[in-house]
């Protein structure tokens, strides 16, 4: 069976012939954890440089079948994406802004030396298998289908000289549960020590596994101080916020009608998030003016202890929107806010959950139906 067409490319779709029986379906979307569990299909597409794109299909999930010398084990050429399907409350199932996630995806590829993926296909991919697995889709409350699209290089070879000649699109999905059972909490951060996330020029604004990688150290470092996240800073001065281990920060001024949120500048350095974008359009709807800039670790600590700043968050499409509580350095410690999640975030983070599941308007046309 084959679907329709985009970009020249044409789907081959090839269900599986032992999907999950329904009622073990059911237990595992009972408590599916986070990346844990995974649809019955996936989708692939592959890319040489004498072909283009060919052989896309959907077909069952299962194992990829590579040489140990391909060059994404040795090189990292790599890139991902990471979005999510949500069952709506009237019943339909949406994703949140895909052709962000789609020209992002594009961006890294770039970035990265790898070819780029029409932005039609990257969504039909995604259509496709929320479609041929929408039975996955979870129903209970802040449960969604997590969407991972990936590119790997396949080229077999152990040459350093230029990039892969041949690679592998690929999407999967996992059921998610609500990121904290019982509510968001705050978290805890500790400010990087002796590491960086990334430099001008390098690769901190495209979503490549090799950021992740070189991360776990100062995520290491945080688990070691009783943090759960590591907050990362600048590669030169080494004194100016930029992101958490995996999300965005914004910190909020004032509070009641006066309250204002700021976030980070992209620099280059930093990953342009989903949720952080959405979140700058979203806030001003809300009467809470929204800016991009810079903060220092000396002027979040001030604030902090002025009562300037009033709540601190961090975003993400996994975790939507947490509270950070608490930060510990080597220079010191200090709380936000009582510690306790602050109403300007709660807020936020209610308004954009009510328009991804379908409880509140959706204004910006950011909903993206699929079935």
């Amino acid at each position: 069976m084959t679907a329709g067409a985009t970009g020249g490319i044409r789907f081959a779709i090839r269900p599986s012939a032992e999907p999950v029986p329904g009622r073990r379906r059911a237990q595992l979307l009972a408590q599916p954890g986070f990346g844990q569990v995974f649809t019955d299909h996936m989708v692939t597409i592959s890319w040489s440089a004498g072909r283009g794109w060919h052989d896309a299909q959907l077909g069952p999930y299962g194992l990829l079948h590579m040489d140990p010398a391909s060059q994404v084990f040795h090189y990292g050429q790599e890139i991902f994406e990471g979005l999510k399907a949500y069952r709506q409350a009237s019943g339909p199932v949406v994703t949140f802004r895909p052709g962000v996630n789609a020209a992002r995806f594009n961006r890294s590829a770039a970035r990265m030396a790898m070819p780029q993926l029409p932005e039609d296909t990257f969504l039909e991919a995604i259509e496709l298998l929320v479609t041929q697995d929408r039975d996955w889709v979870p129903a209970a409350e802040e449960h969604s289908l997590y969407i991972r699209p990936f590119m790997i290089a396949t080229h077999v070879g152990l040459g350093v000289s230029r990039p892969s000649p041949e690679y592998l699109f690929a999407v999967i999905a996992s059921p998610a549960g609500a990121y904290f059972s019982g509510g968001p909490r705050p978290v805890s951060v500790w400010l990087a020590d002796g590491y960086i996330r990334a430099a001008p020029g390098g690769t901190g604004a495209a979503k490549t596994g090799g950021n992740y990688a070189g991360g776990f150290v100062g995520q290491l470092q945080a688990l070691d101080h009783g943090c759960d996240q590591v907050v990362w800073l600048d590669a030169a001065e080494h004194q100016w916020v930029e992101e958490l281990g995996g999300m965005n920060l914004f910190f909020v001024f004032g509070s009641g009608d006066q309250a204002r949120i700021m976030t980070p500048s992209l620099t280059g350095t930093l990953l342009a998030g989903v949720t952080r974008d959405s979140l700058l359009t979203l806030a001003p709807d809300l009467g809470i003016p929204a800016i991009e800039g810079a903060i220092s670790v000396a002027d979040w600590r001030q604030g902090c202890a002025s009562g300037a700043i009033t709540e601190v968050f961090a975003c993400g499409t996994a975790a939507v929107i947490t509270p950070v509580g608490e930060v510990k350095s080597v220079s010191g410690d200090w709380k936000i806010g009582g510690g306790q999640p602050g109403p300007i975030t709660m807020r936020l983070r209610e308004h954009l959950l009510g328009i991804q599941f379908g409880q509140l308007p959706d204004p910006h046309g950011w909903i993206h139906k699929i079935c």
